[in-house]
């Protein structure tokens, strides 16, 4: 909508276009409520954005040309008696940090067997050149034996049609049956005719041909993606800033199926949990299935994982023995070896070694529970993109009237000094707006207003594009989650989604991988040694059978489990949405979100179902009826009164039935009566 045709009262103002702000405007505006909803950036979704390369690019220029925020106008003269000012953040630039890209592919197409990369050392250079001097020999001593090949050809194709012209006069001498001669004459006919042929078209030179010693049987190279290909063919990219699964049970899928907002969006299984371990990548048995169709584990092992999974589903005083202690020990001492020890602590529990058992056991119950409801797995994904869910929460806010507005924020807001709540915002072109409530997301709040914790905690993300999977199978369309423990002392465990092209975000050739952890120095710091171990780059140790890097990002983000629910010193009616956090889930999240309704509208239900749109009778359509579907209705209602004439007069006729019956018998009695007197 337009920002000059903004009216000028809503109920709820809201600031950004999180997954946590799109759920509490959609939540509103089903229940009636008038809602407006801005946002400052171009895009929706916020810092749960998804973009293509080309707009990642330019989002990454954004932030590298990323000024000091403006002085805010002074909008004191539109101040009421009574009222007073709380100016907003201008910019929400603080939630990226250490943005750093490095591209390890060709500006160019190219073979796979090519010259060396632009990023190779000097050393390297002369080393290839070389090699280039020793292959130009190489191939100036082939040619040589090539030609003399060809004149050895040349006299052995020439006894070899002297021996033809001689070879039929011997057949004859030896063959006396006229039908196997002409036969043979024929033969030998074609096969000199067929041997001239191939030596008269040999225009080709054979030297163009591959000889056998100097290429072996190899497949053809396949083109390299280069640079070129990606931005020529970014917008079939949909890369996430965040990185999430949806749990098939959990708050926000559960939230999409009842309020009806799954229609709006497609999702895909997550096929495979994988985990790095002495150096490999390993596929993780969880579902009974896998389990038991499992070359890992010995019969053993496979009995004591399912033992431990059917039991750890309820709560028993071992569990509240260990309920403090850490989770591993717990492993240790149910006599589980150290294949399962790691499959449950990093991989199923996805928790650490000082993860206490409570938490261990919670999130073990949690995966659990969510398996074989939509797969083998416990996770989903969305087709395009994490970005799509708060989109699709936008979609049906404005399906029940809220109004949209990006590229559009509010400067401030309007207290009343009286009782301390928010009347009102003045926008970024100086209109004042009328509201009841006031959502934000946290990056719009000053620092010195929000409540957040203290060291702030950031997250390290990196985003790759590479040629192949880091665990090759009969399918290339696997999505894939992989844990990757601690490599060193010290260094934080990494969560990895790898996403194949059928998930719509990522070209044919290509996979998307997503890393993420808790920072503890930048994300280049952070992730770049699993990088370098897991794939290939030209800072790898060892260049193997692995997955190359294309393109690569590193960044760091704001964590939002850093930022408390309340407790801001901010207006009573004024509530603050946190960002994204660390866990793989959504439910914190949603938490927030329904809390946020809760404290706007106490009595309401939190996102009902909405009606299919079949269902739906708008005004006016009764008053619009055709003349036909009126005459229908009048035929129907004649036939329903002549049916229920047809009942009474059926009724009537059972009545009289009854009655006759009634009399006849009463006659019989009669009847019978006076025989017994006159006896």
């Amino acid at each position: 909508m337009a920002a000059e045709d903004l009216p000028s009262e809503f109920d709820v103002v809201i600031l950004g276009t999180g997954l946590a702000e799109s759920v509490v405007a959609a939540a509103c505006s089903r229940v009636g409520q008038r809602v407006l909803h801005l946002d400052r950036r171009s895009h929706y979704a916020a810092a749960w954005a998804s973009f293509t390369f080309n707009g990642l690019l330019s989002w990454i220029q954004q932030h590298h040309e990323e000024s000091l925020p403006e002085a805010a106008p002074d909008w004191s003269s539109l101040l009421q008696e009574g009222e007073e000012l709380i100016y907003l953040s201008g910019s929400d630039s603080g939630f990226i940090a250490n943005l750093q890209v490095f591209c390890y592919t060709s500006e160019e197409d190219e073979e796979e067997e090519a010259a060396p990369p632009a990023d190779t050392t000097e050393e390297e250079k002369s080393d290839n050149k070389t090699d280039e001097e020793e292959v130009e020999k190489q191939e100036e001593k082939l040619e040589e034996e090539e030609q003399e090949e060809k004149l050895e050809e040349e006299e052995k194709q020439e006894k070899l049609e002297e021996e033809q012209k001689e070879e039929p006069d011997e057949v004859r001498r030896r063959t006396s049956n006229p039908v196997a001669l002409k036969l043979i004459e024929s033969l030998n006919a074609s096969h000199l005719v067929q041997s001239q042929t191939d030596h008269t078209q040999g225009a080709e030179p054979e030297e163009d041909q591959p000889h056998p010693s100097v290429t072996p049987s190899q497949p053809e190279p396949r083109k390299k993606i280069s640079y070129a290909q990606l931005v020529k063919e970014g917008r079939r990219f949909n890369i996430d800033l965040v990185s999430k699964l949806l749990y098939s049970r959990g708050s926000l899928v559960d939230l999409l199926i009842q309020s009806n907002v799954s229609r709006y969006a497609e999702f895909k299984n997550v096929t495979r949990i994988l985990t790095y371990r002495h150096g490999n990548v390993e596929q993780v048995p969880c579902s009974r299935a896998d389990v038991f169709a499992s070359r890992q584990l010995s019969v053993v092992e496979k009995r004591k994982l399912m033992r431990f999974l059917t039991s750890c589903m309820e709560d028993t005083e071992e569990h509240q023995a260990y309920k403090e202690r850490p989770y591993l020990e717990f492993l240790r001492d149910q006599n589980l070896g150290e294949n399962l020890q790691h499959f449950l602590l990093h991989s199923i529990a996805m928790a650490t070694e000082d993860t206490p058992t409570e938490a261990g056991l919670a999130s073990t119950r949690h995966f659990l529970r969510c398996l074989g409801r939509y797969g083998n797995t416990p996770f989903l994904f969305p087709l395009y993109g994490l970005g799509e869910i708060p989109q699709c929460f936008c979609r049906m806010c404005a399906v029940f009237g809220g109004i949209y507005c990006l590229r559009h924020s509010v400067s401030c807001l309007l207290l009343d000094s009286h009782t301390n709540r928010c009347k009102a915002v003045i926008d970024s072109r100086g209109q004042r707006i009328s509201c009841s409530h006031f959502v934000v997301e946290d990056g719009f709040v000053g620092a010195d207003r929000k409540k957040v914790a203290t060291p702030t905690r950031l997250l390290s993300r990196a985003v790759l594009i590479t040629d192949s999977s880091v665990l090759l199978s009969d399918s290339d369309q696997q999505v894939s989650i992989v844990t990757v423990p601690p490599i060193e002392a010290g260094s934080p465990a990494v969560k990895m989604v790898e996403l194949c092209p059928s998930t719509m975000t990522c070209i044919p050739g290509t996979y998307l991988v997503h890393l993420t952890c808790q920072a503890s120095g930048s994300a280049h710091q952070d992730l770049s040694p699993v990088v370098t171990k897991m794939f290939n780059t030209p800072d790898s140790p060892e260049q193997g059978e692995r997955p190359s890097v294309l393109w690569c990002l590193y960044f760091n983000m704001a964590d939002g489990s850093g930022v408390e629910v309340e407790g801001h010193d901010l207006p009573s009616n004024v509530y603050v949405c946190s960002g994204p956090d660390g866990d793989l889930g959504h439910e914190r999240t949603i938490k927030q979100a329904e809390f946020i309704f809760h404290k706007i509208l106490p009595d309401e239900e939190f996102c009902p179902p909405a009606p299919n749109p079949e269902d739906i009778i708008y005004d006016g359509e009764s008053s619009t009826a055709t003349g036909e579907e009126e005459k229908q209705e009048q035929e129907e209602e004649q036939e329903e009164k002549q049916d229920e004439g047809k009942q009474e007069e059926k009724q009537e006729e059972e009545e009289q039935q009854e009655e006759e019956q009634d009399v006849e018998t009463h006659e019989e009695e009669q009847k019978e009566e006076k025989q017994e007197a006159s006896e």
